[in-house]
């Protein structure tokens, strides 16, 4: 991958729906303005766990989801058995 800054409205597009493992990331608040992408995929857990080790040369890092979550949310309700 490229060791580019992309503005997080433009990863949006490239990576539609998707977890993107981000380094040196811009944030304000709580909110990702961009960064530079270490690693995306449709599944957050191969995104956690194969992205760890694109991780080393980076002071910070983050997930972001590109894309609605609230279409992704699934509710359950757990028993304890």
């Amino acid at each position: 991958m490229d060791n580019s800054f992309i503005a997080f409205d433009v990863l949006k597009k490239l990576y539609p729906d998707e977890w993107i493992l981000l380094g040196d990331p811009e944030m304000k608040n709580t909110s990702v303005l961009g960064g530079i992408v270490l690693y995306h995929s449709k599944d957050k857990k191969e995104v956690c766990y194969i992205g760890r080790d694109k991780t080393a040369d980076y002071s910070t890092v983050t997930i972001a989801f590109a894309g609605d979550l609230k279409q992704h949310r699934k509710i359950g309700i757990l028993k304890r058995i």
